[in-house]
């Protein structure tokens, strides 16, 4: 038998990966019915579905590696981030999927209510905590709708050379802001932003990725620290809010 490798577990879901297949356990039925959905809408590489059981959803592996990890240099070429650039326009240009996503309304609530859970609990300088609140307002703003994945990982693209072999972890994908999915890739890998917008194309907004890397590092502090995470390690949310008070 092969061996048993648990990718990510915690309270809410689980993921195993036995040989070529991944596992994926949620308590949550919607999100597989969504990952579902959306890999069969998107136009662009996702990994075969092998069956389905609620709540155990089987995937096959894609071939190739992530384009990288928090915390590491990416090891993926200027040529794979350009093509990931290429694929993500792809999706962005496709049909939106048929259900609800982001909404800027309760964005700016919540983003007021994690900085001043991390201000009462010390996790950083009050003076990181309040210029990266001021740079992520440019995120809040009206935007035209487009197919995002919704957790655009740079662990969830993964490339064999040049190039793209599949995307996955398709359970946050609906109609939102094009900015944020590139926000979320480089998030940490922020040297790596001209060679994916060099495959992208016209139409990024950088300041409006700029805002959403601070304002996801600050959202998702909290909830990355009470499920076992370290908000705080090497190149991760922390270093990336850190990194904002050196910004023009």
């Amino acid at each position: 038998m092969d061996e048993v490798e648990v990718v990510v577990a915690h309270s809410e879901r689980a993921t195993l990966r036995v040989g070529d297949v991944f596992f994926k356990v949620d308590g949550d039925p919607a999100h597989a019915d969504i990952e579902i959905r959306a890999m069969g809408m998107a136009p662009v590489p996702t990994p075969e579905i092998l069956w389905h059981r609620p709540p155990v959803l089987a995937i096959a592996a894609v071939p190739g590696r992530a384009l990288g990890v928090l915390g590491e240099p990416s090891p993926a070429t200027p040529a794979a981030w350009a093509a990931a650039g290429a694929v993500i326009r792809t999706l962005h240009d496709a049909p939106l999927p048929p259900w609800p996503g982001q909404r800027l309304e309760g964005m700016a609530p919540e983003l007021d209510r994690e900085c001043a859970w991390l201000l009462d609990h010390a996790v950083l300088p009050a003076e990181v905590i309040h210029r990266n609140r001021e740079i992520a307002e440019a995120a809040l703003r009206p935007w035209s709708p487009s197919f995002i994945h919704g957790d655009l990982q740079l662990t969830h693209v993964f490339v064999d050379g040049d190039e793209v072999t599949g995307i996955i972890d398709w359970s946050e994908a609906a109609p939102g802001d094009a900015m944020y999915d590139l926000a979320i890739l480089t998030l940490g890998h922020e040297e790596r932003l001209d060679d994916l917008l060099a495959g992208y194309g016209p139409g990024a907004d950088r300041d409006v990725i700029r805002a959403w890397w601070s304002l996801r590092s600050l959202v998702v502090a909290r909830w990355l620290s009470q499920r076992g995470f370290d908000p705080d390690a090497p190149g991760c949310e922390f270093d990336v809010l850190r990194a904002r008070m050196q910004d023009g």
